[in-house]
Parts: C-alpha cells; sequence; structure tokens
C-alpha cells in the first residue's frame, strides 16, 4: 500500500475521532446521534476498502514469497555451480601443474640430448677429418697401404677400415635420427602451448560472466528483500489504523447504550438487543423525533 493511501486513511480516522468528540460535548442529543448513524456508515466503508486493501496485499506478499523462494533456488543452484568450477579450476591447475613439470623434464632431457648430439657432432667431425687425411693419404701414399693394414691389425678399437666406415654411417643415422625426434618434440610443445592458452582465456571468459550473473542476482535480490520490508511497514501501520478504528467502534456502542438506555425504552416491549449498536441508534432517533 502506497504512503498516499496511509495518509488518507489516517486522516480520515482523525477526523472521525475529532467530530465524534466534538458532536458528543458541543451538539444536542438528536444531533449526535445522527452523525453517529453516519459515521458508522463511513465506518463499513473504511472497513470495506481495508480489506480490500489487505487482500490485495495478502496477494502481493504471496508473489514476493515465491519470488523470495525462487531467488533463493537459483542461489543455491548458483553456488553449486560455483562450487564446481572451482572443482574443475582446481583439477586444471593439477593438470597445468604437472604438464609444466612433464615439458621441464623434456627440457632437460632435450638439452641432454643436445649435448650427447655436440659430442656426436664433435666425434663426427673428428671422424669426417680422419677420414679425409685417410683418403688423402690413401691417394698420395698408396704404397703405404699395406703399413695402413698392419696398423689396423695393431688396433685395438677397428679391426679393417670397414669397421671404421660402418662406425661412421652409425653415428651419421644417429645424428639424423636425434634431429627429426627434436623437431617433433619442439612442434609438440608449441601446440600444447598454444592449446593452454587458449583453454586459460576461455576458462576466464567463463569465470567473468558467471561473476557478472552472481553480482546481478545479489542485486536483485536486495531489491525484493527492500520491498518486503517497505510492504511489512505497511502492514503494521494498516493493522495498528484496524486498532484505532475498533477502538473508535467501542467507544461508539457504549455512546449508543448509554443513548438508548436514557430515552426509558428498555423496559418497554421496544427493547433491542445490548449488542445491535444500528438498531439501538434507530431507536434513539425515532424517540427523539417523537
Amino acid at each position: 500500500m502506497s504512503v498516499e493511501l496511509e495518509e488518507c486513511i489516517r486522516t480520515v480516522f482523525e477526523e472521525h475521532l475529532s467530530e465524534s468528540v466534538v458532536s458528543v460535548q458541543e451538539e444536542d442529543v438528536c444531533s449526535g446521534v445522527t452523525r453517529l448513524l453516519d459515521k458508522r456508515r463511513q465506518i463499513k466503508d473504511v472497513d470495506k476498502v481495508l480489506r480490500t486493501q489487505r487482500r490485495e496485499f495478502e496477494v502481493k506478499r504471496e508473489s514476493l514469497r515465491q519470488r523470495r523462494e525462487e531467488l533463493k533456488k537459483k542461489e543455491e543452484n548458483l553456488k553449486d555451480s560455483l562450487l564446481k568450477f572451482d572443482k574443475f579450476l582446481k583439477e586444471n591447475d593439477a593438470k597445468r601443474a604437472r604438464g609444466v613439470k612433464k615439458a621441464a623434464s623434456e627440457r632437460v632431457v632435450l638439452r641432454e640430448r643436445e649435448r650427447e648430439l655436440e659430442q656426436l657432432h664433435t666425434h663426427i667431425a673428428a671422424l669426417q677429418v680422419k677420414e679425409e687425411k685417410l683418403q688423402v693419404r690413401v691417394e698420395r701414399f698408396r704404397v703405404y697401404c699395406e703399413f695402413l693394414h698392419t696398423t689396423l691389425k695393431t688396433a685395438t678399437k677397428f679391426e679393417d677400415v670397414g669397421q671404421l666406415v660402418a662406425r661412421f654411417e652409425t653415428l651419421m643415422s644417429t645424428r639424423e635420427q636425434l634431429l627429426r625426434r627434436q623437431s617433433e618434440m619442439e612442434r609438440q610443445r608449441e601446440s600444447e602451448s598454444l592449446a593452454l592458452r587458449c583453454y586459460i582465456s576461455q576458462q576466464n571468459s567463463i569465470l567473468l560472466q558467471d561473476n557478472n550473473t552472481l553480482s546481478q542476482l545479489q542485486t536483485e535480490l536486495d531489491s525484493v528483500l527492500s520491498h518486503t520490508l517497505a510492504q511489512e511497514s505497511s502492514l503494521k501501520l494498516i493493522q495498528a489504523a484496524a486498532v484505532k478504528e475498533t477502538h473508535l467502534l467501542s467507544q461508539i456502542k457504549v455512546v449508543s447504550r448509554n443513548l438508548y438506555h436514557m430515552t426509558g425504552v428498555t423496559g418497554t416491549d421496544q427493547g433491542v438487543d445490548g449488542d445491535d449498536t444500528v438498531e439501538q441508534l434507530e431507536q434513539t432517533n425515532i424517540i427523539s423525533k417523537d
């Protein structure tokens, strides 16, 4: 109920009470009875309006209660979603930590492989230099071929020239395999890093949207609570006005009963029920006119 309606009802009650007191004190008995009858009718009209407003208020309050329950359910669902999302983020952080640890381990392995590769490069370069020198020597000093075979026989590492060539080819094949493995690992690392950045960006966007939704729901909840408090305050004012109205009605009944007793009809056949205020007022009015 609006503040203007409350002020209007309060003013009507005050005017009714003020006019009733003035009429009882200053006007004669007949005029006071007539005014009391008018006030009775006015009170009935006001009571009818109050009952109508009260029914409307009950409907609004029930609607607000249902809305509050809906908001409470939405809030609980949102809390569940946030808990699930928080759990998801923690699991994702754990996966990312494992991925970072794995990448660090692979980088260590890669550096070890690079060191081995450098050693192999050094070894291969040395072998190539040695091979070139051997070729030069073979070409330039064919006469020493027999001496070379004799020397290889005394060596413990290689038994003949064929073994030396086979060792060189093995090292070259190993080098190519390591280079291919290194290239594959680099491509895999770049792909995983890109996928991780995209996933983090998507999760940040989802988190921002959830935060905005939560803020909007909180604002709506605060507005509904504020409106409910205002409605409850209005209900208290209406109840206070109803108490005043009941008190005024009790005073009217007492005055009506006293006026009726003053007419002296209570002892005759025309006596009416002591609780029938309207009939008492009408009998008093008829007798006063006579």
